[in-house]
């Protein structure tokens, strides 16, 4: 992730009231923290298994519902870039708390009567997703730094975990609230509840600096160190970042599609992907520690390929009767592609200023990238009729994945002069 604190200083005002806050409110903060992860993912993953009724209210084809789950990873790109210079101006904890009133809004925005309503508020969905996606991580290093390995893996077991909850409950909400609607806005609640402990925090940090004073100022220019537009091993890992993104929000799109497709339940369709969800646990805990540990992650990488080209392949061969084996494959894979990726931005950076360029060219690149992916195979599938050929081209993904891996798996950092 980027990390928009790495490059700046705190106005000694802000630095001052937060000092105050973690000394006198660490409940707040923790609070803070949780609400702010469970949310980062519930209002993306609670979509796919209401696609279909979306689409249907709608009256929408296959490849023009999947820009409910494009467009938001189109502003997740474009929203990373904004979000440093965000927190500079205003603070981290004020523009965090701007990010959650703003999705809280952006998910009502979605149930309103006219279509462009859904595009708009799944722009501000994944615009907000994005702030959080960036501020989030410099925020855990910066006010728990002899503890940041313990709250990051409590931050991303909350993500995990909001996701989870989301993609479980999407159809017993909306058969509880009478429709996709009520399912969907539900999840404004909880974003509502984060924003406002995240009020206080906001008022407290910016108590004392005058009006048009900045909250910080940066210490290095963006642009200084390596070019990593010229760096072949930025390039391939940033690829490798947005082809596994590809991969997860394809199958966050469509996955619940494609088993009721083939007959089964849509409750059940909808169980089977928050479990795919819930074991990317287990990928994201081991995989980067094991990472860790190597000097070359190559077989890294084309394992948790080989894992969710299982998962795909299972897909086309069996879709149902070995759902929940192709749903395990198909999590544990994205789940350790991810943390691999995120992983190998440090491995493959000298030093923490270039790891902070490479985070965000592979953050927003990525996402960008993985936009396609729900879009094109949407168009796919609504050409041929079926599910073959998409998951076809997915396997190819995979195929790419691993190539990726082991150009990107190297023991080489960008700028040490050999071909990197």
């Amino acid at each position: 992730m980027i990390d928009a604190e790495e490059e700046l200083v705190a106005a000694p005002p802000v630095a001052a009231a937060r000092r105050r806050l973690r000394a006198g409110h660490p409940a707040l903060l923790l609070a803070g923290i949780v609400l702010a992860a469970l949310n980062m993912r519930a209002a993306l993953a609670g979509v796919s298994p209401l696609l279909g009724e979306i689409g249907a209210h709608f009256h929408l084809a296959a490849a023009a519902s999947s820009l409910v789950t494009t467009i938001p990873l189109i502003f997740m790109g474009l929203g990373s870039i904004a979000a440093p210079k965000l927190a500079a101006r205003w603070g981290t904890e004020a523009v965090l708390c701007g990010a959650l009133v703003a999705l809280c809004g952006g998910i009502v925005l979605r149930i309103a009567p006219p279509v462009v309503a859904l595009f708009a508020g799944c722009a501000v969905v994944g615009a907000s997703i994005a702030l959080l996606n960036v501020l989030m991580p410099g925020l855990i290093k910066r006010d728990f730094p002899e503890r940041a390995a313990g709250m990051t893996a409590l931050y991303s077991t909350a993500m995990i975990l909001g996701a989870t909850v989301s993609a479980a409950t999407a159809v017993p909400l909306e058969n509880a609230l009478g429709g996709w609607q009520g399912s969907l806005v539900s999840w404004s609640l909880l974003a509502a509840v984060a924003a406002v402990v995240w009020v206080p925090q906001a008022l407290l940090t910016r108590r004392g600096t005058g009006h048009g004073t900045p909250a910080a100022t940066t210490v290095r220019a963006p642009q200084d160190g390596p070019k990593l537009s010229r760096s072949p091993l930025a390039w391939q890992v940033t690829l490798f970042m947005g082809s596994q993104s590809l991969i997860a929000y394809v199958t966050i799109a469509w996955m619940p599609t494609m088993f009721t497709d083939h007959g089964m339940d849509k409750a059940a369709a909808g169980l089977v992907f928050a479990f795919s969800t819930l074991v990317q646990m287990v990928g994201s805990f081991v995989v980067p520690m094991l990472a860790g540990r190597m000097r070359r992650q190559r077989l890294l990488g084309v394992a948790v390929a080989a894992l969710m080209a299982g998962g795909v392949a299972g897909l086309l061969l069996a879709p149902v009767a070995g759902a929940w084996l192709w749903a395990a494959l198909l999590g544990t894979g994205q789940g350790g592609a991810l943390g691999l990726a995120l992983t190998m931005m440090v491995l493959r950076s000298g030093d923490a200023h270039t790891a902070a360029r490479l985070s965000g060219m592979s953050q927003t690149g990525g996402y960008l990238l993985a936009a396609a992916g729900p879009l094109v195979l949407g168009a796919v599938h609504q050409v041929t009729g079926g599910w073959t050929v998409p998951l076809l081209l997915l396997l190819a993904v995979c195929a790419g994945i691993a190539l990726l891996g082991m150009g990107a798996g190297r023991d080489r950092r960008i700028g040490d002069g050999r071909r990197a």
